[in-house]
């Protein structure tokens, strides 16, 4: 499920996946019996990963808007590869511990 966010999150904005991909798939998380709010947050983080990595990157396109002109989409590109490996780490630890997405909520509810 979290490839097809990624993958769907490089072409189309976060509203238009939600619409497309959670009523499908929150069933389907509910049925497995994962928590819905760990779900969540793996798939908001999958979606900025998606949302800042080629074909479009469209976060990418609005950082070139502001960075001063002597700066390239290649140097834009470029230097999204270590923040890009960061955050699938992290979004591998969540998969991987998912105590640290609910700690939280589960102190609250």
């Amino acid at each position: 499920m979290m490839v097809i966010v990624f993958l769907l999150a490089m072409v189309l904005d976060p509203v238009g996946i939600m619409l497309i991909t959670l009523p499908v798939f929150m069933p389907i998380v509910e049925s497995l019996g994962f928590d819905p709010i760990w779900f969540g947050i793996l798939f908001v983080i999958n979606m900025e990963i998606g949302y800042m990595t080629p074909p479009f990157g469209f976060n990418l396109f609005y950082l070139k808007g502001v960075v001063p002109p002597s700066i390239t989409m290649k140097d834009i590109y470029s230097s999204i590869i270590p923040f890009v490996i960061v955050e699938i780490v992290g979004l591998g630890l969540i998969m991987i511990f998912p105590q640290i997405a609910t700690y939280l909520p589960d102190l609250l509810f």
